[in-house]
């Protein structure tokens, strides 16, 4: 009797770990040429255009933080903050994140990397980590790069507050460092939505253009007069409301609703594009992504979060209207002038006061009176009223507000010239200013800080 001997099993090769794979796919996009690129600009170009610009005659000063970038060095990474969430952060996820799975359809190279690591499950979760490391080594190169030049510039100095008070070189770094850090949520939501196009639309010049589009809108959305709720409900929020963080005290709500939602935005989409490239049929060449699919799988579901969000946000929080009303802008107004009127007191080398003693009071009225005082626009009047130890006569100033929809003012005097008009002072840095000539402020959107 002739024993059968069974053929021995023949194993394939074990399957590549997230890790490699991960180590991968980070080498591919770091080898493309128009990364290196971005990487450099990254990390060199801010501090240049931040040491250029402070050394102007010049300043943004309708930025943010611009009029101070003579002063601190430290407003300069603050100005390049507003620039990079307008524009330049939704680039770089669009030329990242929108194009990670995007390009194997262009070079129509699936097949061979489900040959090689042989999991979708591993390949999404390495191509997501490698894109979202390349995001993150931009973000730290823009800020960084931005710090380092205005500090070199101009050095690390104070900066004024968006409610007048001077924040130490210490606690102004700490705050810089935060807000950066902050904008890094809505950039994962961008990235989210930057891998769902890539995923959706494949091939298509859409899916790289998606996460800067959907910025864009949302951005147009931020400069409408929306109510408050929906403002708060969009990720786009989180890119402005990190002005809160440069006000004592702190006007943290906001700006801990826009990290929520931008959160919430970035793993909704992340689990969306997750899904639908587990679904999608790589045996057909053809098949890179549809416009049905990319409205029923990708539009329906973020247009669900925004409802329910909105819902949310409307039954927790105090958001009402605009969230802009008279007593948040006079006490805003009254605020900054009380801090400011200390600072122009020391500069011109009069008697020392301090806020409790300057008591300052602001009354506004918005379109002379005609219109109900509330919402943004150009056209809000403010009396500042204030005392002064030893004299009965109270003092007053006129200023002009133009008061953004997000609860950001500038705020310009209209006399009397001896205390608001333009002149200069001298300080410890040179020449600047009158401090209460023109100056930033901000009404918070959600009455959560005190009255006092």
């Amino acid at each position: 009797m002739t024993a059968t001997i069974a053929p021995p099993h023949v194993q394939g090769p074990p399957r590549v770990s997230v890790a490699r794979g991960y180590r991968f796919e980070l080498v591919k996009l770091v080898s493309q040429w128009r990364i290196r690129l971005l990487v450099l600009a990254c990390w060199i170009a801010p501090g240049l255009f931040v040491a250029a610009v402070s050394r102007q005659s010049t300043l943004p000063s309708d930025t943010l933080f611009g009029r101070w970038m003579h002063t601190t060095g430290w407003a300069g990474p603050l100005v390049l903050l507003g620039f990079a969430g307008t524009w330049a952060l939704p680039l770089l996820t669009s030329v990242v994140a929108g194009d990670v799975f995007a390009s194997e359809d262009r070079l129509g190279t699936w097949r061979h990397l489900l040959v090689a690591v042989r999991s979708p499950r591993r390949i999404f979760a390495a191509k997501a980590l490698a894109s979202l490391t390349v995001l993150l080594l931009l973000v730290a190169g823009l800020a960084c790069s931005g710090a380092a030049g205005g500090v070199v510039a101009v050095g690390s100095r104070p900066l004024v507050g968006l409610d007048g008070h001077l924040l130490t070189p210490s606690d102004t770094a700490a705050k810089v460092l935060l807000a950066w850090v902050c904008v890094l949520a809505p950039t994962l939501a961008l990235a989210g939505i930057g891998l769902l196009g890539s995923v959706v639309l494949g091939r298509s010049p859409m899916g790289l253009l998606l996460p800067a589009l959907v910025a864009l809108s949302m951005q147009l959305a931020q400069m409408m007069p929306l109510p408050v709720a929906v403002r708060l409900s969009l990720p786009s929020f989180a890119f402005i409301s990190w002005n809160g963080l440069f006000t004592s005290p702190a006007q943290l709500a906001p700006l801990l609703i826009g990290i929520v939602v931008s959160l919430l935005w970035a793993a909704t989409t992340t689990a969306l594009a997750y899904l639908l490239f587990l679904r999608r049929d790589f045996t057909n060449p053809s098949d890179d992504g549809s416009a049905r699919r990319a409205v029923t799988a990708g539009a329906l579901p973020l247009v669900g979060l925004v409802a329910a969000t909105i819902a949310v946000v409307t039954a927790t929080t105090s958001a009402t209207g605009s969230g802009i009303t008279q007593d948040k802008v006079q006490r805003s107004l009254a605020t900054a002038f009380a801090h400011l009127y200390r600072m122009q007191t020391e500069q011109l080398h009069r008697p020392a006061v301090t806020e409790a003693q300057v008591r300052a009071t602001a009354a506004c009225s918005k379109g002379d009176g005609q219109v109900a005082p509330e919402g943004a626009g150009n056209d809000w009047r403010c009396v500042v009223t204030w005392h002064l130890p030893g004299v009965a006569t109270a003092g007053q100033a006129v200023y002009q507000l133009d008061v953004t929809p997000d609860g950001r003012f500038v705020a310009d005097g209209d006399g009397p010239k001896e205390v608001n008009g333009y002149f200069l002072v001298r300080t410890p840095t040179g020449d600047a200013p009158n401090p209460l000539w023109q100056f930033d402020g901000n009404a918070e959107l959600l009455d959560t800080t005190s009255k006092g």
